[in-house]
């Protein structure tokens, strides 16, 4: 072998921190490896739930009691060949806990209808206080639906009938500015996030159909899904069960579009 006289040195002074490293007994540097069982976990909730990400899976490991962080999770994922995640703008107000979002969004149904659904999202904990569904939205039908103060956009659904309503009610009325959907973030990360990981990957059959999914999507949604503002919580809240109380055990929800992990004892 012919090599340079560098390439000499550069081997002698790897053997001699190799050498005296091993002789110090020196700890490895970084973090501790991560045990199989909590890769294989990691493995087996992103195969069970492929519209899971990173945060979503550390924020179930969360609620198990499993300390481990989020990047080690993102690198014991399974590559996948998916669109980077959509940004929201947010903003910030002062009364969050008296605010909530209105807003409305289709659903086709497999005989060619368009339902409309309308919902009432509260700001704070991002809990769906009321949803509704009709195929012919007008505006009396829209102001029966209010519930709190709220903010919306220029849609024609809301006519004279509902602002006469609010009126009565004492709401105030906030507008957002035509075709800025990022006026109102809540509402929309809210039909966003029922759409991509609900009505996308279903066929529905007619209002009644409808509703039953919604449902138990909205279920789903308050008691078992994390949220990245709410700190990895549910908006109903969801306790942290520790590595005492059993083995990690999936239950199906929606269907088994989704999955809640639970510690159950042997």
């Amino acid at each position: 072998m012919i090599v340079t006289p560098d390439t000499v040195l550069r081997w002698q002074r790897r053997r001699f921190r190799e050498h005296w490293t091993k002789l110090s007994g020196r700890p490895p540097v970084g973090r501790p490896p991560v045990s199989r069982q909590i890769g294989a976990l990691v493995v087996r909730m992103a195969q069970a739930n492929p519209l899971w990400g990173a945060p979503r899976i550390y924020g179930e490991l969360q609620k198990l009691g499993i300390e481990v962080a989020e990047r080690t999770v993102s690198r014991l994922l399974p590559k996948r060949l998916t669109p980077p995640s959509q940004t929201w703008r947010t903003f910030l107000a002062n009364h969050v806990r008296e605010l909530v979002s209105i807003d409305f969004f289709t659903v086709a149904t497999m005989g060619l209808r368009v339902l409309f659904v309308f919902v009432v999202l509260a700001h704070h904990r991002r809990r769906v206080l009321h949803f509704n569904i009709t195929e012919h939205p007008t505006a009396a039908w829209t102001a029966q639906q209010i519930v709190d103060t709220f903010l919306r956009d220029r849609d024609k659904i809301y006519g004279d009938s509902f602002r006469q309503r609010v009126t009565g009610l004492q709401i105030q009325e906030v507008l957002t500015a035509a075709r800025s959907p990022w006026q109102n973030p809540f509402a929309e990360r809210l039909i966003g996030s029922i759409r991509r990981e609900c009505l996308d990957h279903v066929l529905v059959l007619g209002e009644h159909h409808l509703r039953h999914i919604l449902t138990r999507y909205l279920a789903y949604y308050h008691y078992t899904r994390t949220h990245l503002s709410l700190t990895k919580d549910a908006p109903d809240g969801r306790p942290v069960e520790p590595p005492e109380l059993g083995k990690v055990v999936p239950v199906r929800e929606v269907g088994g579009l989704h999955h809640r992990y639970v510690r159950q004892a042997a």
